[in-house]
């Protein structure tokens, strides 16, 4: 498959992610908290590279939709950790920037295959 910006894109993420979750559980805080970040965050990256290889249009678009709501999820867990001072603003504006950009290349991925 030829290199594709969302995939790239939420790979990056999920690695991001990972990264920042394995820094809060290293501090002992919010462990179950952090799984659920940890489920969302990585989701949308494995939801858009199952739909990739979806075995229908219908199919794809479903994928694609479950990866749109994990996104809005993680935001919600990225702005808990922010107003908790898990995170600083700092990491909160680039994950969410990162999450953000996702959510807009999803929304018109999506937008597109219902049109056709």
């Amino acid at each position: 498959m030829k290199d594709n910006i969302l995939v790239t894109l939420s790979k990056q993420f999920a690695v991001d992610v990972v990264n920042i979750c394995t820094e809060i559980k290293d501090n002992r805080k919010g462990n179950v908290l952090v799984n659920q970040l940890l489920r969302s965050g990585t989701s949308v990256g494995a939801n858009i590279h199952e739909g990739n290889y979806a075995s229908s249009k219908a199919d794809f678009i479903n994928k694609f939709q479950v990866a749109l709501k994990e996104c809005y999820e993680t935001e919600y867990w990225l702005g808990l950790f922010k107003d908790t001072n898990f995170i600083s603003d700092i990491e909160y504006n680039d994950l969410y920037l990162k999450c953000s950009k996702i959510r807009k290349l999803l929304i018109a991925s999506i937008t597109t295959a219902k049109g056709k």
